[in-house]
């Protein structure tokens, strides 16, 4: 199994505070990109290519907005036709990948050090998470995607119109927003985190790769072109979602004010004022701005949702959950397998919409996975799989059953909604409940709020990739990215005829998924083969190997009657398969003694190497106690 390891040799490396020893890989607690000391400045050329190809897109919308529209629907057609298959089969390995990283050994690694606790309460980390994620998405298709789906339903499954429609159309949103849908941002996002709070590196897509093209490749020209194509898609997926908001909140103003419609001046208006508000809340920083918008948000959407429920088809409702989370469970397999060979109809369904779906989650996955990176410090990958996947997916398919059930009751009774354009159904579907005005009203605000708090941790995000992974990127930078959303915005939704920019924008986000996609299999190769060699694994791996051995030569030796105690040996002489030298991250040990000095690791106590053991530590509590080499720690306490 590969050449064992000189342990001698270790032993005659420099001083790193640890009893005149090289601190071994294996005992590494983990470190934080702050402990590195590192000096972050903007990255001029990435910086700069970023800027100049976003004001050519921009330029060519204006000067040439039906060219572009043409062009970009072209691409978009042969990115559907050739590579479907690709989308819907990485959607499926991301999944199952996850839920492997999530659920098995690895699972007991935490994206910090040994003993950290979370940065956040669970409460703002769910809040924070979920409105980055696709907060503004369920408020713009929560009534008008089911609605859909029961007057139209996926080829091959259910007449139109029926309870069965209903049914099958519910666990076909729930596909599209669920599970897969959230596995895209949980791969980015943890592995981000653990390189960013576990090794010390920057926060950059291009340091996932770290593993695979090295350290020093990374920061040159490949590691720039990654991080110039996520600031681009992270633009790009931003500013769709800007105009998105803009058309539901003015369908909204015209409503509640009943002016009538409105033109472009007072779209463009909307989305200045946007653009303002999630500026200043990105410059406040997370701990501040985005965390209390989050909160407010989860708050308000909760209220919605709940008068929804008790003034709607509440039995309607009740009996939908149960029914739909089976059949969705039921359907997955045929879902998942879908193909363009099944027939034309079939086809077009796809690229309409979950082929549609499954680029347009990883061409947000950059800015929304490094968001959930920087707000998930201290959890532990178990934990972090669990939430990130399973409850924004759980949170989906409540609001989906809420506002898609009433919606689909009121149109069976004659409420004669209108599925095109999107926009309006849950407007729609309010005017039909009590106190519509005050309701539509706050619907308004509530989108606003939604659209703010994604697009300020979008441009925080920006910042960040602009300036060699600077966790707080200077005001002036998230300031230019987020004024860069707001024109993007404001140009492209009223050039071109009938939204033609817009939807150009959204096709070229979809477009840009493609390469992504293929970022995205190589980082899951990356990503594994970091853990692989993480300490806690290392750990477990000499544990196994070492106990077997001591057991059996006791047991030979001694019968029942012997201990185990470390001892000095050199395992040269034996054939002993020891861990293999590859395997021993030493760069973490060198990244670790140059960045904390002198810091002590931690032992299975709770003490620090170099320190009397306390003599109660038998008795302090553990985070797992499954785990032997987990530290103990007082029981965590939520201070967010």
């Amino acid at each position: 199994m590969g050449t064992p390891i000189d342990h001698d040799a270790r032993s005659e490396e420099p001083d790193s505070g640890t009893g005149g020893e090289a601190l071994h890989p294996a005992l590494i607690p983990g470190i934080g990109v702050e402990e590195t000391h590192r000096v972050y400045r903007t990255d001029r050329l990435v910086f700069g290519v970023a800027i100049a190809l976003t004001l050519a897109f921009v330029g060519w919308g204006v000067f040439a907005g039906d060219h572009l529209a043409a062009t970009t629907r072209a691409a978009l057609d042969w990115v559907v036709e050739y590579t479907g298959f690709f989308f819907t089969s990485i959607a499926t390995v991301v999944l199952v990948f996850m839920l492997f990283i999530g659920f098995s050994r690895y699972g007991r690694i935490r994206l910090g050090r040994d003993n950290e606790e979370p940065e956040y309460s669970m409460f703002s980390w769910i809040s924070m998470l979920f409105a980055a994620g696709m907060g503004i998405g369920l408020v713009f298709w929560g009534a008008a995607e089911p609605l859909t789906f029961f007057e139209e339903p996926p080829p091959g499954t259910a007449e139109a119109e029926t309870f069965d429609a209903m049914h099958t159309a519910l666990a076909q949103v729930l596909y599209h927003w669920g599970p897969q849908a959230w596995a895209f941002y949980a791969l980015v996002g943890g592995a981000i985190a653990y390189g960013m709070f576990r090794r010390g590196r920057t926060p950059l897509i291009s340091s996932i790769f770290a593993p695979l093209l090295g350290e020093d490749r990374t920061t040159g020209p490949l590691g720039k072109t990654i991080d110039i194509f996520s600031i681009i898609v992270t633009l790009f997926g931003t500013a769709a979602s800007l105009g998105l908001g803009a058309l539901q909140i003015g369908h909204g103003i015209e409503i509640v004010s009943g002016i009538g419609p409105l033109g472009n001046g007072v779209l463009v208006g909307v989305i200045a004022v946007l653009t303002a508000a999630f500026i200043a809340s990105a410059v406040s920083g997370v701990s501040k701005g985005i965390r209390l918008l989050s909160n407010i948000n989860s708050v308000a959407a909760m209220a919605l949702a709940l008068f929804v429920f008790f003034v709607g088809p509440t039995l309607l409702i009740l009996n939908v959950l149960p029914a739909v989370a089976a059949q969705f469970i039921a359907d997955l397999p045929m879902m998942a397998g879908r193909s363009g060979s099944q027939g034309e109809a079939m086809e077009q369904f796809l690229s309409s919409w979950t082929i549609f779906y499954w680029a347009w989650w990883i061409s947000w996955s950059p800015f929304v996975g490094m968001f959930i990176a920087r707000i998930s410090r201290g959890r532990t990958l178990k934990q972090f799989v669990s939430v990130v996947i399973v409850v924004p997916s759980i949170i989906s398919f409540a609001w989906f059953a809420i506002f898609g059930a009433t919606a689909i009751d009121q149109q069976r009774n004659g409420a004669g909604l209108a599925i095109d354009p999107p926009e309006q159904v849950l407007f729609g579907v309010l005017e039909n409940l009590p106190f519509s005005g005050v309701v539509s009203a706050g619907l308004i605000l509530l989108i606003a709020i939604f659209f703010i708090t994604g697009a300020d941790s979008s441009s925080l995000v920006m910042g960040t990739l602009s300036q060699q992974g600077r966790p707080n990127p200077a005001r002036w930078v998230t300031v230019t990215w987020g004024t860069m959303v707001g024109v993007i915005g404001a140009v492209l939704l009223v050039t071109g005829e009938e939204g033609q920019g817009l939807r150009s924008l959204q096709n070229v986000t979809i477009i840009a998924a493609l390469p992504f996609a293929l970022i995205i299999a190589l980082m899951m190769v990356a990503f594994l083969r970091d853990l692989q060699r993480d300490p806690l694994i290392l750990r477990d791996r000499y544990a196994s190997l070492a106990v077997r051995h001591s057991v059996r030569s006791g047991l030979e030796e001694y019968g029942d009657n012997f201990a185990l105690q470390p001892v000095e040996y050199d395992h040269a002489s034996d054939d002993i398969a020891w861990v293999q030298e590859e395997d021993v991250d030493d760069s973490l040990a060198e990244a670790y003694e140059a960045a904390t000095g002198s810091m002590p690791a931690i032992r299975p106590d709770g003490s620090e190497l170099g320190e009397e053991a306390p003599k109660d530590a038998a008795r302090r509590p553990r985070r797992d106690p499954d785990d032997p080499d987990d530290p103990a720690v007082p029981p965590l306490s939520s201070t967010a």
